[in-house]
């Protein structure tokens, strides 16, 4: 596995450490296959224990239920731009700022996802118009969470709705892209920002990935 410079290593090796174990335990038939892939886990939660407040006893059974093999989740972001200002919304769980946005869910298309996400988040509706870029969430950042993740980020129009706060955000408002406030960098960050407006410059632009 090649890390990330911004992401340590630990953090690497124990995320590997866990995708093996999750997968070995997903095509085990031998319950020496089993204990082995098991202690995979639980070197895991032992790396991220010891580097982390992180209990390890939680951490080996959230390890257990992800089920199957191991591949990473998909994080799905509505970038709405009006008037020069791109709206974001004040994550309740650390205060800063981002893109409406979440994880999909099963059965959803990316383009329904974002749909869902922007209108519980911000309480707009909006229609994708399109994809602006898809980027390895885990790398040029904080991680969005300990497993893998690819972000989906959707240029949205706005065809309905009023700025609204939810259970998950504190408020939502429209920001100039020279003045934003702190960013939730895991989820949005000024690389992102930075394409969204490129885009708007070049219609013609392709979408950006990793």
């Amino acid at each position: 596995m090649i890390a990330n410079s911004l992401q340590p290593l630990w953090l690497s090796w124990a995320r590997e450490l866990q995708a093996l174990g999750q997968t070995g335990l997903s095509y085990s038939t031998t319950n020496y296959d089993i204990q082995r892939y098991r202690r995979l886990l639980e070197i895991a939660a032992e790396i991220i224990e010891n580097y982390s407040n992180c209990p390890r006893e939680e951490l080996v059974e959230n390890f257990r239920i992800q089920p199957g093999y191991a591949t990473p989740k998909i994080d799905i972001r509505g970038a709405i731009v009006r008037d020069g200002k791109i709206l974001l919304v004040q994550e309740r769980i650390d205060n800063c700022w981002c893109m409406p946005g979440g994880w999909a869910d099963v059965g959803e298309t990316p383009s329904e996802a974002v749909v869902r996400e922007v209108r519980e988040e911000s309480g707009f509706i909006v229609m994708p118009r399109k994809i602006i870029g898809i980027y390895d969430a885990n790398r040029g950042g904080i991680p969005i969470e300990f497993y893998h993740a690819f972000k989906i980020i959707f240029l949205c129009d706005i065809i309905g709705g009023e700025a609204c706060a939810s259970e998950e955000t504190l408020a939502v408002n429209f920001f100039n892209p020279d003045a934003l406030p702190a960013l939730s960098s895991n989820r949005t960050n000024t690389r992102h920002i930075s394409d969204i407006f490129e885009h708007l410059r070049d219609p013609n632009r392709p979408p950006v990935f990793d």
